[in-house]
């Protein structure tokens, strides 16, 4: 060889997800609720327990316990397609669930422990675990149609339409 170094890296390909019923998802966002009001409650007491910082208290919670879930969404001619940034997470952790005018996107990822016998923290800074995200959709569509894949930390749902319903012309007659 001439000196040269080549790096050669292969891109990952998209890993296909399966959507999950809106039940499933009602029941975790039920517990991500929870866990935020008791992390909420534990800031208010260690904030001296006076009243009237209970949004401060709750967005705070909300920060600690959730990764933030930034969207684009676009809209072509008979789909509409969300990207949805979650990076770090793995197909097997995230949760996707598509009802004709919402969609919900929830998802937990294991933290690596670290053998406490071993090594001694000195500083540690980590990103929430768990991510959940909620929103309407601005048009109808076919869930059951409804394809999610992830592909280096970006989740692509391409959600074809609802068939929209052709209007008919009734002739009036008088009587």
């Amino acid at each position: 060889m001439n000196g040269k170094a080549i790096a050669i890296q292969t891109m990952p390909r998209p890993v296909a997800m399966k959507p999950v019923p809106p039940q499933t998802l009602f029941e975790r966002i039920v517990r991500v609720h929870q866990d935020i009001a008791r992390r909420a409650f534990e800031i208010f007491e260690s904030d001296g327990g006076l009243f009237g910082r209970d949004w401060d208290h709750w967005f705070r919670a909300e920060a600690e316990l959730l990764h933030p879930v930034h969207l684009s969404i676009t809209d072509c001619d008979d789909t509409l397609t969300v990207r949805a940034e979650v990076p770090g997470f793995k197909p097997n952790e995230l949760k996707v669930s598509v009802e004709p005018r919402r969609l919900a996107i929830s998802g937990k990822k294991e933290t690596g422990k670290v053998d406490k016998q071993k090594e001694k923290i000195i500083y540690q800074e980590r990103c929430a675990s768990e991510l959940l995200r909620t929103f309407d959709l601005p048009v109808e569509v076919d869930p059951a149609r409804a394809t999610a894949k992830l592909k280096n930390g970006v989740l692509e749902l391409d959600m074809p339409k609802a068939a929209k319903a052709k209007g008919t012309r009734v002739e009036v007659k008088a009587v």
